[in-house]
């Protein structure tokens, strides 16, 4: 329904998805006017800084396409609309995902892919099918990962009933701190997004694989393949956190 009704007038909806793909493109543009002025930004040349650029904002893309909308809980929660939700013949979590779905962030995603394509004709690597096959499985897993932190958030907002800016703050704010290479922060910081919020398995883990850059924290080789099972794990924590939280909620009354 929201797809239609988004390609009712098909120009305003081209014209609203170049808007959008234009306003994500300014975070690329940012790190475009750093490299006017340096060669290397924490040691990474302006290809590997654009192949984690495009790695996170793409699979950050398609999961914002897909629950993208799961910040509205909040207000369902308040003037007690989520009830609704709770007495349809589908699940609730489909229709959060549906609610309100934005055909525009379509843009993200288009731009990311173009800085993504960009950084793999350019970066200087030695490409073998490991490689290769590593990107698609990195944006997927990645996606998964992010989907999961929207259902993260999302759950939480059954407790606090209006935390959407501490949600974006976790999904927003972690792919704009991935499209910088790790060395750029604190030991201590990469520590935290490494083993507490998973995010550098978005990017960062994989990209030191096929870069040939040295391992977030010197970590193991092997972790390069690791996103799948740590989306996997995400998925199934904010999964028994969502359940948890339809459990306890109680509606208004109203």
């Amino acid at each position: 329904m929201w797809i239609r009704s988004s390609l009712t007038y098909r120009t305003s909806f081209f014209l609203t998805m170049f808007g959008n793909l234009t306003v994500t493109g300014l975070d690329f543009a940012t790190i475009l006017l750093m490299f006017t002025q340096v060669d290397r930004l924490g040691g990474w040349t302006m290809p590997e800084v654009a192949f984690l650029y495009g790695l996170s904002t793409t699979a950050f893309g398609f999961a914002d396409l897909v629950f993208g909308s799961m910040d509205v809980l909040g207000t369902r929660i308040r003037d007690g609309s989520f009830d609704i939700l709770l007495v349809r013949p589908a699940p609730v979590l489909a229709q959060l995902g549906a609610d309100r779905f934005a055909l525009r962030r379509l843009g993200r995603v288009v731009q990311g892919g173009l800085v993504l394509g960009y950084a793999l004709s350019a970066v200087d690597v030695e490409w073998t099918a490991a490689k290769v096959l590593l990107v698609p499985v990195t944006v997927i897993s990645g996606a998964v990962i992010f989907c999961a932190l929207f259902l993260a958030g999302a759950t939480f907002q059954f407790v606090a009933q209006d935390a959407a800016e501490v949600q974006n703050a976790f999904t927003y704010g972690g792919t704009t701190l991935l499209q910088y290479p790790p060395t750029v922060f604190g030991r201590d910081f990469v520590r935290g997004v490494t083993f507490l919020l998973p995010l550098a398995f978005v990017n960062w883990v994989p990209a030191a694989y096929v870069l040939g850059r040295p391992y977030p924290l010197r970590l193991p080789e092997w972790t390069a393949w690791s996103p799948p099972l740590v989306a996997v794990v995400c998925c199934a924590l904010a999964g028994l956190a969502w359940r948890a939280g339809l459990r306890s909620y109680r509606s208004t009354g109203s």
